[in-house]
């Protein structure tokens, strides 16, 4: 293993939103600098990071001037163009790596990858055509998800199907040359697990979160997840396995669908920081961002352990803080530390603010 970076290397992200600014502050209060490359001058990762790359992802000669100022380089979301991402490789590190991108950046690679792991998955079927949309209704059942294969997320390019004709609309809809219908899930909950790899290959996780969306966008995560520890430790291996077989280096996080049968099925993945993981900058010793650090500087992986038994963050104040104490009070969860953007006692970390006063 080579040795890890000295403390004042230069760490970069391809882009500078919310997640590159909790990399950027972790990043510096561990005493290295950070550099930022996107297309967006005065983001909220360029407020705080060393020095702020302005350009297009596209345009490859100032990628490659902002990948020679970087010791090494990390992401800050998963849909960075392949030749940006392969155009930092040539230069330094790019921690997760390129082949990860390019696996995840498409929901049809990415289940594909899912499925040949032997991991189990949501059932899916590959569109191209108003005829495959026909055939795939048959294969999956009714009702489904109509899904676009390249750069979804937050709900983004999905919608769900109850009829042939919906099938159809949605598909028209999507104005892509291919797609995937996804079987509908009547699960029990969701969990994802942000599991770490290191340069070195170890791996540690901070165990399953249960979270609950609102408009397919994520509205409160708990942790620990209040599922039985066979679950837990089946999510906990298929994040190692994927991590190992996709040669992560990095963060992955994997979101489960737990079915009423007590069965896991992966539905995503993202290859970087995860909103159900921003619980760890207080909740743990070591944060999914001091993580994120630690690994593109080539460290050893901290210790994720919880210091209180259980935290829940809400995306919003104060509409979702009462909800996020009711399901804390329905798990069994005492001793909360309770996060969410907006009003607080502290903002360490720019938007995300912590509750630990009620």
């Amino acid at each position: 293993m080579t040795d890890p970076l000295p403390l004042g290397s230069t760490l970069g992200v391809l882009g500078s939103g919310q997640l590159g600014r909790m990399f950027a502050v972790a990043a510096r209060q561990m005493r290295y600098k950070v550099h930022v490359f996107s297309p967006d001058a005065g983001s909220p990762a360029g407020q705080v990071a060393n020095r702020e790359f302005v350009a297009p992802y596209e345009d490859l000669d100032a990628v490659r001037e902002f990948a020679k100022t970087c010791a090494a380089v990390t992401i800050e979301f998963e849909n960075i163009p392949a030749p940006t991402a392969e155009a930092v490789a040539e230069i330094c590190p790019l921690r997760p790596g390129a082949h990860v991108l390019h696996t995840i950046q498409n929901r049809l690679r990415e289940k594909t990858f899912i499925k040949n792991a032997g991991v189990p998955v949501t059932p899916f079927v590959a569109i191209h055509s108003e005829d495959e949309v026909r055939d795939a209704v048959k294969t999956i059942g009714l009702p489904a998800v109509m899904k676009t294969a390249g750069f979804g997320y937050d709900g983004k390019g999905q919608s769900r199907v109850d009829t042939e004709d919906d099938a159809l609309a949605a598909w028209s809809e999507l104005n892509t040359d291919e797609a995937i219908l996804e079987a509908f899930i009547p699960f029990k909950c969701e969990v994802s697990v942000v599991g770490v790899r290191g340069v070195d290959g170890s791996f540690t996780h901070y165990g399953p979160i249960w979270n609950d969306h609102a408009n397919h966008i994520l509205d409160v995560s708990m942790a620990p997840a209040p599922v039985s520890g066979a679950i837990a430790k089946e999510a906990e291996e298929i994040a190692r396995t994927l991590m190992e077989k996709l040669d992560v280096v990095g963060l992955l996080c994997v979101e489960f669908f737990v079915t009423e049968d007590e069965k896991l099925l992966v539905n995503e993945l993202a290859p970087r920081p995860h909103n159900s993981g921003h619980l760890t900058i207080d909740a743990c010793f070591t944060s999914q961002f001091a993580q994120q650090v630690r690994v593109t500087a080539g460290m050893d992986l901290g210790d994720p352990a919880m210091k209180k038994p259980a935290a829940v963050p809400a995306n919003e104040f104060p509409e979702r803080r009462e909800r996020a104490r009711k399901a804390a009070s329905a798990a069994g969860l005492a001793g909360l530390l309770v996060c969410s953007r907006g009003g607080g006692t502290t903002d360490r970390y720019g938007d995300i603010k912590y509750f630990t006063n009620f």
